[in-house]
């Protein structure tokens, strides 16, 4: 399996962390050196290791953005 090369370009937020120190994050990140995109995901302390999660463009944000906002918590 190839090695992802990725870049942490700008650390937007933490979701959560977890009792081992992991944390759920969203991040803009470069993926194999392409465009950056808004990624959700869990990440180890060092940020060396990774949990599956989902990566958004920006108009993919904008509208999970706008579904959000029409919810009734």
């Amino acid at each position: 399996m190839a090695d992802i090369k990725y870049e942490i370009k700008e650390t937007i937020g933490a979701l959560s962390e977890s009792s081992k120190g992991w944390k759920k994050e969203l991040n803009l990140i470069s993926w194999n050196d392409k465009e950056p995109k808004f990624d959700i995901r869990d990440w180890d302390p060092e940020y060396n290791k990774m949990g599956k999660g989902v990566t958004l463009t920006n108009d993919e944000l904008k509208k999970l953005r706008d579904v959000l906002n029409e919810m009734e918590l």
